[in-house]
């Protein structure tokens, strides 16, 4: 048992039968009345984040987790398949468990989130950048450069992105997997 001295960015608690990760917090000691801390908890059953406010010192239950590797092999109509790289034990995981999942390639290395107590997959962790090759987009009109012009683009996962005008189908480009936009050209 922990208590709420013990909280910090990115910390698994049990909470309302149910685990969350503590996305943000803040200790305040008022001038009048107790210290407290107020927290953002992330659900990862539901992905919903949740304000909540603790007395200081109040106990909370940590969840032990354990990030392990595994490669990405396909989708179906119900989840998302993964294999261990050591036990080539696989892993079927719903869609609502992966923050972005359109940006999964084929044969990627990604780091799932287990329950170390209960086994159990609680989400998945992508790389904060990906490089992924455009399969469509609109050739850009010469001469319309004056300002930061985007246009949309297919990827070769099928998301969609907003990229310069300059970008043309079959080049690499950088993504990040959080926000979900261009970052660069990637050179071949």
């Amino acid at each position: 048992m922990a208590n709420t001295s013990d909280i910090k960015n990115g910390l698994c608690i049990d909470f309302n039968k149910d685990v969350y990760s503590i996305v943000s917090f803040q200790h305040v000691k008022p001038g009048k009345g107790n210290a407290f801390v107020r927290t953002k908890l992330k659900s990862f059953a539901t992905g919903k984040v949740v304000d909540h406010t603790f007395p200081a010192g109040h106990k909370i239950s940590v969840v032990r987790v354990e990030r392990r590797k595994f490669q990405y092999l396909y989708k179906d109509d119900y989840a998302f398949h993964f294999m261990d790289n050591e036990t080539y034990e696989q892993v079927a995981l719903e869609e609502k468990m992966i923050d972005q999942p359109k940006f999964i390639k084929e044969g990627a290395e990604i780091e799932i989130l287990f329950d170390a107590a209960r086994e159990t997959p609680l989400t998945i962790d992508l790389p904060q950048y990906i490089n992924l090759k455009i399969t469509y987009t609109e050739p850009g009109v010469q001469g319309n450069t004056a300002t930061n012009a985007t246009k949309p683009a297919t990827t070769e996962t099928g998301a969609e992105v907003r990229v310069p005008l300059f970008i043309n189908e079959g080049d690499m480009i950088k993504v990040d997997t959080k926000t979900g936009s261009y970052i660069e050209r990637v050179k071949s």
